[in-house]
C-alpha cells in the first residue's frame, strides 16, 4: 500500500437537514480522497455529526423528543446525503457515541495535566447559533440596536460558573506554526488567523452548567464541555483514541482537515492548542473553503432561497453537480451557483465537449472497424502532439488537483478535451474511411488512447459516469488509476483478450433547464 494519507471533512451540527455547503464540502473532500488514491496514497476519509450542544438541546424540546432522538433522525440524513451525493467515506463518526465521551475526556484529562484548566465564573456574550463566545470589541449593532456576533447571530449575556482553558499561553506557539508551516490555507485564511491571534488571545471558558446536553466534565459534576472540545475531538475518536492502536501510529496526525471558512478559528486556534496541551501531534494542514451562494445571495429561510441538495443532484444528476462545483468555484473563494450555471456548465463541458469526443470514438471504432483494436499503427505528427497535448493536460490537473486547485485542474483537462476535438476536425476520420482506411485506424486509436486517458484523469469528479465509460471500453475495474496511464501494454493485452468495442451509450446526457429551480 502507498503511503497514508487521513482526510476529515468538519463534523456537520444536525439541528437541521443537510444544506448545500453541506453537500459542497462532502463532495470536495471525496474528490480529494479519491484523487489521492489514484495517486496511489492509502486513504482514509472520515465525516460524520456533531450532536451535543445547547443548539440541539433547545431544538429537540422545541419539537417535544429527547436530543438523542433528534440526533439520532438528523443524522441519518447526513448519511442518506452522502450515499446519494457519491461520498466514499472510510467512518461516519457520531459525537453521540461512548467511544467518543471516552476520547473526549481523555482529552480533558491530558489538558488538566498539563495545568491548563482551572475553575472560575463566566461572565460575557454567547452566541446559542454558532456556539462561540464573543468579546464585546468584536460585536456589532443590528438593525434594532441589538447587539449580535460577526456572523450577524444574536449574543445573550452568559453568567455561570465554568472551566476555562489557558488559551493565552499558546499565543506565541500558535503564531510560530502559523509562520513557519502551511498548517492554514488558503492564504487570505491565514492572515485573518493571524491577525485574531496577535491581537491577543483570551482564556477560553471550555464547560457549561446551564444545560447538560453534552460530554460530562471528568471529575466535574454539573459540568458538560464546551461543545467545540467535544467536536474537534472527533478527528481523535476515529482512530480509537485513546489506545494507543496501529491506527493512531498510522494516521495521526490528519493530513488535512476540510472546513468552511465560519469555522476556521475553531479549527486553527481552539484545535492547535488543545493538542498542544495534551503533548498530541498537530495536523498538517486545514483548509478553509469559501461558502456557495445561490445566484449571488447567501441561503437562508427567511429569504426563501434554501435549495435540498439531493433535490438538486436528482434534478441535474450526481456527476454533474459534483463536476459543476469542483470547475465553476475557485476552491476556497466563495462561489455562485444556479441551475442555468449548472446546465450550461454540465452540456457546454461534459455533454458536448468530453461525452461526445468518448461517444463519437467509440462509434466510429464499432461502425468503421467493426469495434475490432489495432495497435503498432503508424503515427503521424499530429497523433504524436495530441498525445503530448493530453498528457501536459493530465500532469496539470495532477498537479493542481494535489494543491486543492481544482478549478484550474479542470481548466487544463478541458484544454486537452478541446485539443482532442480539435484533432477529430482536421484528422476527420469519415473521410478518411474512403482515401485511406488505414490512416483512419491510426487516427481512431490516437483519439481511443486519448479518451481512457482522460477519463482516468478525471474519474474522481465524476465517477459514475467515467466507471460506465471504462467499461464499455474494456477497461478493467483496477487498471483505472494514475499508475495505469504508464501501461504501454494495456492496448496488446486488450487486443489478445478478444476484447470488442460495442455500439456506446452516451455517458453524460444533455441537461434540461427545469421550470422550476428545487427549494428545500
Amino acid at each position: 500500500m502507498g503511503e497514508p494519507y487521513y482526510i476529515t471533512t468538519a463534523i456537520s451540527y444536525p439541528n437541521g437537514r443537510p444544506h448545500i455547503g453541506h453537500a459542497y464540502e462532502a463532495i470536495a473532500a471525496d474528490v480529494i480522497a479519491r484523487h489521492r488514491k489514484a495517486e496511489g496514497f492509502e486513504v482514509r476519509f472520515q465525516t460524520g455529526t456533531d450532536e451535543h450542544g445547547l443548539k440541539m438541546a433547545q431544538k429537540a424540546r422545541e419539537l417535544d423528543v429527547t436530543p438523542l432522538d433528534l440526533a439520532t433522525e438528523m443524522s441519518g440524513y447526513f448519511r442518506q446525503m452522502c450515499d446519494a451525493l457519491n461520498i466514499e467515506y472510510d467512518v461516519f463518526l457520531r459525537t453521540t457515541e461512548p467511544r467518543h465521551h471516552l476520547a473526549t475526556q481523555e482529552l480533558w484529562r491530558r489538558m488538566e495535566a498539563s495545568g491548563d484548566l482551572y475553575l472560575d465564573r463566566y461572565e460575557g456574550w454567547y452566541s446559542v447559533r454558532d456556539e462561540a463566545y464573543y468579546d464585546e470589541s468584536e460585536l456589532i449593532t443590528g438593525e434594532g440596536g441589538e447587539k449580535l456576533s460577526p456572523q450577524g447571530t444574536p449574543v445573550e449575556w452568559t453568567v455561570e460558573e465554568s472551566w476555562f482553558f489557558r488559551l493565552s499561553k499558546y499565543q506565541e506557539p500558535l503564531l510560530a506554526l502559523y509562520r513557519d508551516t502551511d498548517f492554514i490555507r488558503p492564504e487570505s485564511r491565514r492572515n485573518e488567523v493571524m491577525r485574531f491571534v496577535e491581537g491577543g488571545l483570551r482564556d477560553l471558558s471550555v464547560s457549561r452548567t446551564s444545560f447538560d446536553w453534552g460530554v460530562p466534565v471528568p471529575g466535574s459534576q454539573g459540568h458538560v464541555m464546551y461543545v467545540w472540545v467535544d467536536a474537534l475531538a472527533n478527528y481523535l475518536t476515529g482512530l480509537g483514541f485513546p489506545e494507543e492502536t496501529t491506527e493512531m501510529a498510522k494516521w495521526w496526525p490528519a493530513d488535512l482537515h476540510v472546513i468552511g471558512k465560519d469555522i476556521v478559528r475553531f479549527h486553527t486556534v481552539y484545535w492547535p492548542a488543545f493538542l498542544m496541551s495534551a503533548n498530541l501531534p498537530l495536523p498538517r494542514q486545514v483548509f478553509g473553503h469559501g461558502f456557495l451562494l445561490n445566484r449571488g445571495q447567501k441561503e437562508s429561510k427567511s429569504v426563501g432561497n434554501v435549495t435540498d441538495p439531493l433535490a438538486l443532484a436528482e434534478q441535474f444528476g450526481v456527476d454533474a453537480l459534483r463536476y459543476f462545483f469542483l470547475r465553476e468555484v475557485a476552491f476556497g473563494q466563495d462561489g455562485s451557483y444556479s441551475p442555468e450555471a449548472i446546465v450550461t456548465r454540465a452540456n457546454a463541458e461534459l455533454a458536448n465537449s468530453f461525452g461526445n469526443l468518448a461517444q463519437r470514438t467509440l462509434s466510429m471504432i464499432f461502425k468503421n472497424m467493426g469495434g475490432e483494436l489495432r495497435s503498432g499503427l503508424k503515427l503521424a505528427d499530429a497523433d504524436i502532439a495530441l498525445d503530448h497535448a493530453v498528457n501536459a493536460g493530465i500532469d496539470s490537473l495532477r498537479r493542481a488537483f494535489l494543491d486543492l486547485n481544482f478549478s484550474e485542474g479542470l481548466d487544463a483537462w478541458m484544454r486537452a478535451v478541446f485539443a482532442c476535438n480539435q484533432y477529430v476536425d482536421e484528422q476527420a476520420p469519415w473521410t478518411l474511411r474512403k482515401t485511406d482506411p488505414a490512416r483512419m485506424e491510426a487516427v481512431l486509436m490516437t483519439l481511443l488512447r486519448s479518451v481512457r486517458s482522460l477519463a482516468i484523469a478525471v474519474r474522481p469528479v465524476v465517477p459514475t459516469a467515467i466507471d460506465t465509460l471504462l467499461d464499455q471500453m474494456g477497461i478493467a475495474g483496477d487498471a483505472r488509476d494514475y499508475q495505469a496511464l504508464s501501461d504501454v501494454t494495456w492496448l496488446d493485452d486488450l487486443i489478445a483478450s478478444n476484447f470488442r468495442i460495442a455500439q456506446p451509450v452516451g455517458v453524460f446526457p444533455r441537461l434540461e433547464l427545469p421550470e422550476v429551480a428545487p427549494v428545500a
